[in-house]
């Protein structure tokens, strides 16, 4: 009871297994799906297969009398007619915010929306009887293209608002006092011939979370309190937005997510079926569940990116940059999500990266199209803006005949000059990109690979190297409040968290950031265990259920360490306070002579001293305590930061382009990455790999494709592609630390790092190997096909002749097909 930690380790920095890890791994655990209570219904969603339409008529007849069926219903059935989903994020005033209903109502506004439900005993009775709901539609022309979306006169997706744009949001560091004009820049650059105007435009394609767990929700409507269960990110969310949708009461709620198979973003949403799930189940007054299938997952779940980004840099023939100008269009589907609209805004702060850039202005249109709405996909608007100043840097360095790796360290911050503020506002408090640059070229042997590159050009060697860079910033964490208000985001960003020390000298952590994979429960024991002197083994994290921690903004924005950590470190704090009281009072002692250490107080310049352990226990007894003091060491703590985290790092990328066929190969990839204080380099190493696999499969392989009607052709695993370990190499990483100064453990978030940062660097890769070859553009993802045909077309050669793959297996035994959307060789 009295057992204290080992004085001579410390937690932080150690490389911890996951404490999770054997419950998840052995299947141990219980996932939303898992979960049935007794009497359980089933509930099958009826899905427009069409994008935008009118709906004439619902014949539910041979539905109803299906085996196991007990109702079909549509909106008007349950009530919900009037019931839209929130958006959370109004980012200006006169936003046009359609009403996101639970089930079309009238209308179909894209394909996979919901138009009415089945309810059966068994979840393979109502998919059977939601086939034999009969739907009429009236089709409508789809409205697909962003451009022709947000044109004048264009066709509407919701007519009643008059317009297909949601909303246009301006930064101009001009008219913010922050910086320089842009047009003064750019007409400058364009009257002055000792200096450069480089425009581009580049295509951020539409992705699909790709989650292992696919979502599920549980309503048990029986007990005192509707409890729902909801492979979420974000139960605390959930819970209020429930409130905000139905009118049930925030206190009749409890919302728990159990273990969440992943989420990046895909479960951060509140979904119609969630609402569905309670509406049907105070109707029936049973507990009701839907899990989707993976192809509903693909098709109604939310997506991420969609923007097309028109991009104009200024800089001096030296190479100096002296100004940044950015216009998005971004695709929000048919509603707003969640968060969707402020997406973008996030990236808006991130353009200017790690370069000092005098003037800025930053314009954004949210469109709607007949598509499936966007929402955060990880990274959130910062993988977008890295990718475009990436681009647009490689750019430049081309069009001065530049080593582009020189010209970013030309541009950037210098390690001298932290705290930095930036041309948007924003104070970087530390970094040194000069020390992550250096590690990274030594690790990649960036002068050897150049070498190379210019070797094979030489000969005309058939597959060509390109050397992809991506060095990059991202503001995480996603806080303070204040900030965020100025924003108008409808949360906060603080975040909330418990510490009971139990009687037998156990400590329970209650966090309100919810976990789902992110090893929350090894890192957050670690940080107590250092803390609070105890052993790590004897602290339990306990998280993602509204009745347990009843406060809390949850995960997302590579918050959950950076916020939910400290909030852990602020409680830790109190409860040694309150243990210090207790141990002076104990041991006859004035408390400024009690000193703290390793999980023990003693008296200054004695031996006697008591365990922390010791003292939960005397609380615990109350039999002798001072007399202004509670007897209870549990402590509870709020930490809303003073700034954002400002993690960096440079990615350096070798990749070998078969110039006959188009075929791209990542031969070798290296990353140093500055993420302040490290908790657990075997955490902190997982969320880098897993980054980058994400982020090299935008570059590379995803694509979410729609056809001319609106339909999503892809929408399948058979034809959406994923990478497998096959496709990647082994990764080398590196650390650069340099602590935050914004919190007391130094720490930065590290869950978006890989992805903001590896898709330029792929892409720069891939036409850096084609430069020679007249290539300044292939979209992504840069399949085989894109690859070969930007090569025909630099050359001038036609591209109706089939390229084959000579270098794969079965090369020879198929072909490209036109009519292929991702362009893949067959």
């Amino acid at each position: 009871m009295t057992t204290t930690a080992d004085p001579t380790t410390h937690e932080i920095g150690n490389a911890r297994t996951r404490k999770e890890d054997a419950r998840l791994i052995t299947g141990r655990t219980r996932y939303t799906d898992s979960i049935t209570p007794s009497g359980t219904l089933y509930l099958a969603v009826v899905r427009s297969p069409l994008a935008h339409a009118t709906i004439t008529n619902i014949n539910a007849e041979a539905a109803r009398s299906a085996p196991g069926v007990f109702g079909v219903y549509t909106a008007a059935d349950l009530g919900a007619e009037g019931i839209g989903l929130p958006c959370a994020w109004p980012v200006t005033p006169d936003q046009k915010a359609p009403q996101r209903p639970l089930l079309a109502v009238n209308t179909v506004h894209f394909a996979g929306e919901g138009v009415a439900v089945v309810v059966a005993r068994t979840a393979a009775e109502a998919k059977d009887a939601a086939d034999l709901v009969e739907v009429d539609y009236d089709p409508l022309d789809p409205v697909l293209d962003m451009e022709a979306a947000a044109a004048d006169g264009a066709n509407l997706v919701h007519p009643d608002l008059g317009t297909n744009v949601s909303a246009t949001w301006v930064f101009d560091s001009a008219e913010a006092g922050t910086g320089n004009s842009v047009a003064d820049a750019i007409a400058a650059a364009e009257a002055d011939p000792d200096q450069i105007v480089v425009r581009r435009r580049f295509r951020q394609q539409r992705l699909i979370p790709a989650f292992m767990e696919p979502r599920s929700v549980v309503v048990d409507p029986t007990g005192e309190q509707i409890t729902m269960w909801s492979s979420t990110q974000v139960p605390h969310i959930l819970r209020t937005m429930t409130t905000v949708t139905t009118g049930i009461p925030e206190s009749k709620l409890r919302v728990i997510a159990p273990d969440v198979g992943g989420g990046f973003g895909g479960k951060i949403g509140v979904v119609p079926e969630e609402m569905l799930c309670v509406l049907v189940a105070q109707k029936l007054g049973k507990p009701v569940k839907w899990t989707e299938t993976r192809s509903e997952s693909l098709l109604a779940a939310h997506h991420g990116r969609d923007q097309i980004q028109d991009i104009t840099i200024t800089a001096k023939k030296d190479g100096t940059v002296t100004g940044l100008d950015v216009s998005l269009l971004a695709d929000m589907g048919a509603y707003l999500g969640l968060v969707g609209p402020g997406v973008p805004i996030l990236g808006a702060f991130m353009f200017n990266s790690i370069y000092k850039i005098p003037a800025y202005r930053f314009t954004c249109r949210n469109v709607f199209t007949t598509k499936t709405i966007t929402d955060a996909y990880r990274g959130a608007g910062r993988p977008e803006a890295t990718f475009a100043i990436e681009r647009i840097m490689d750019e430049l360095a081309n069009e001065l005949g530049r080593d582009p790796l020189e010209l970013r360290e030309q541009n950037w911050i210098s390690h001298e000059e932290f705290p930095f503020t930036t041309v948007c506002g924003l104070t970087y408090d530390t970094g040194n990109y000069e020390a992550a640059t250096a590690k990274a070229t030594e690790l990649f042997d960036y002068a050897g690979l150049r070498r190379e590159q210019e070797e094979r050009r030489r000969n005309n060697d058939p597959v060509q190297l390109g050397i992809g860079i991506s060095t990059f910033t991202e503001m995480c964490g996603l806080a303070p409040s204040r900030v965020l208000g100025s924003l108008s985001y409808g949360a906060g960003g603080w975040e909330a968290a418990s510490i009971r020390m139990l009687a037998t000298g156990k400590v329970e952590v209650i966090t309100g950031a919810s976990g789902h994979g992110q090893g929350h429960e090894t890192a957050f024991s670690q940080i107590v265990a250092d803390q609070l002197g105890v052993p790590f083994e004897d602290v339990e994290v306990l998280h993602g259920d509204t009745q347990i921690s009843p406060k809390g903004l949850d995960t997302y924005g590579s918050r959950s360490l950076v916020v939910g950590g400290i909030a852990i470190v602020k409680a830790a704090e109190k409860v040694v306070a309150k243990a210090k009281k207790l141990a002076a009072h104990l041991l006859e002692a004035n408390e400024d002579d009690i000193e703290f250490s390793n999980g023990f107080f003693s008296v200054k310049g004695t031996d006697k001293g008591k365990a922390i352990q010791e003292l939960a226990f005397a609380a615990f007894m109350a039999h002798d305590y001072p007399e202004d003091m509670e007897p209870s060491l549990d402590s509870d703590a709020v930490f809303d930061p003073e700034n954002f985290s400002f993690p960096h790092g440079t990615h350096l990328a070798a990749i070998e382009v078969d110039t006959e066929t188009g075929r791209v190969k990542l031969r070798h990839y290296v990353c140093v990455d500055d993420v302040g204080t490290v908790v657990n380099p075997l955490i902190v190493e997982g969320q880098v790999h897993g980054g980058l696999a994400q982020g090299i499969a935008q570059a590379l392989f995803e694509e979410a494709n729609y056809d001319e009607s609106g339909t999503l052709v892809n929408g399948t695993f058979v034809d959406y592609t994923l990478p497998s370990a096959a496709d990647l190499p082994s990764f080398t990483t590196g650390v650069s630390s340099n602590p935050a100064t914004s919190n007391p453990l130094g720490v930065k978030g590290v869950g978006e790092a890989g992805t903001i940062a590896s898709t330029p660097a792929i892409v720069n890769g891939v036409i850096d190997a084609l430069r020679h070859l007249g290539v300044n553009e292939v979209e992504m993802p840069t399949t085989p096909q894109r690859v070969w045909r930007a090569i025909q077309e630099a050359q001038g050669r036609s591209t109706q002749e089939t390229p084959v793959d000579t270098h794969s297996p079965g090369a020879g035994l198929g072909s490209i097909d036109p009519n292929n959307p991702q362009g893949e060789v067959q």
